[in-house]
């Protein structure tokens, strides 16, 4: 028999796992050798093992969890579900990544913070942006605000000063939406500074003008109401660990919060596979309309009803339960029906374009003509 078979020493050399590593995996129940010398207890392998144990060690290099390995060698060949165990860990990987990038993005900036000292100088930025497009910038942000105490740097809205324009973000980590505004510069100056003339109505904003400000939830709330006294423009003015708001003759001023905001540039850039237009009425009506199912894919690991978004082979948009009829995976994508309806224009017939990257990528919601103001909602993970 023993002519037949491969040793452990053998097939650990012919496969790329090391031998401590075969006797590991035979105890977990993953890699049994096809005989154990009951004198002496050496294992020994048939040929047909060196596919798996193959197999075996490129599961291991990528990382995937002991039961998930045990899955995918349990698995027939081509069968479906280890395709899904593969797609879920590759997901996995995915958000890690995007976590890792964000970590050293904040960690490279600490390291030149530490190299090049800043001189701390008390600059403010100053500008103005029209009143009812702040307003309508801030109700399109304000649904996906962070509430959770242990995430204080996500509670309120980033107004991130580049050049001349205004972005506003908000996130809670299971959806993201933003939005963009043109802005004249007053001005930009070392305080205290000389009273400087406004900028003309048409000015561009000044070059380089860069501030990112985080503004806590019950400013962001108060500013919001300020801006419904029907004033044309509205003064802001960004920095110093302050943010202040001036219009129709009325201030609101605060303090901001003190945190790194994380990096939502990169969580911006989407590679949809599928774009979709409608109606906002036409997909909230479909949404409310639609079966759900209840999984624990909410806030803090609560349940949350959750609705699938798929696309038949013309293109056209339904909205099903979890346990629906499965389509593509590149053409569904599942999320949590609360959030998709936050995400939705409050009334009115108002246009969408909806983007499906597939069921691990974010959906994204946009308005046509409208690049910069957008909501992204993270996908729910169905069950294989």
């Amino acid at each position: 028999m023993e002519s037949d078979l491969r040793s452990i020493g053998e097939l650990a050399r012919d496969s790329g796992l090391s031998v401590s590593a075969l006797r590991f995996y035979d105890g977990a129940v993953v890699l049994a050798p096809a005989w154990v010398d009951p004198r002496t207890g050496y294992r020994w392998y048939a040929p047909g093992q060196l596919a798996d144990a193959r197999l075996l060690a490129r599961l291991r290099r990528v990382g995937l969890p002991l039961a998930d390995i045990r899955a995918v060698l349990g698995a027939a060949p081509g069968a479906a579900v280890a395709h899904r165990v593969l797609d879920a860990h590759l997901g996995r990987l995915e958000d890690g990544l995007a976590d890792a990038r964000r970590e050293l993005s904040l960690i490279r900036r600490l390291i030149d913070q530490r190299e090049s000292p800043m001189t701390v100088t008390t600059i403010e930025h100053r500008f103005t942006v029209p009143a009812r497009e702040l307003a309508d910038a801030l109700d399109a942000v304000r649904f996906a605000v962070g509430s959770d105490p242990e995430l204080p740097v996500l509670a309120g809205v980033l107004f991130d000063l580049d050049g001349g324009l205004l972005r506003l973000v908000a996130t809670d980590r299971y959806r993201m939406a933003l939005a963009e505004l043109p802005v004249t510069a007053d001005r930009v100056a070392d305080a205290p500074a000389a009273p400087a003339a406004p900028a003309a109505p048409d000015a561009p904003a000044a070059v380089g003008a860069s501030v990112a400000v985080i503004v806590p939830t019950a400013l962001v709330d108060a500013v919001r109401a300020l801006l419904g006294s029907g004033a044309e423009r509205a003064e802001l003015a960004l920095g110093d660990g302050s943010v202040r708001v001036e219009t129709g003759g009325h201030r609101i001023e605060g303090a901001t919060l003190g945190h790194d905001y994380p990096d939502y540039r990169a969580l911006a850039r989407l590679d949809p596979v599928h774009r979709v237009d409608l109606s906002a009425a036409e997909l909230r009506d479909a949404v409310r309309s639609a079966a759900t199912g209840s999984l624990p894919s909410g806030p803090h690991g609560a349940d949350c009803e959750v609705a699938v978004l798929t696309l038949d082979a013309d293109g056209r948009l339904t909205v099903a339960a979890p346990d629906a009829e499965r389509v593509p995976e590149s053409a569904r994508v599942a999320v949590n029906r609360d959030f998709l309806l936050e995400a939705l224009p409050d009334a009115g017939p108002g246009q969408l374009v909806l983007e499906l990257g597939g069921p691990v990528a974010p959906l994204a919601i946009r308005t046509p003509g409208h690049p910069g103001t957008f909501s992204i909602l993270m996908p729910v993970r169905l069950p294989a």
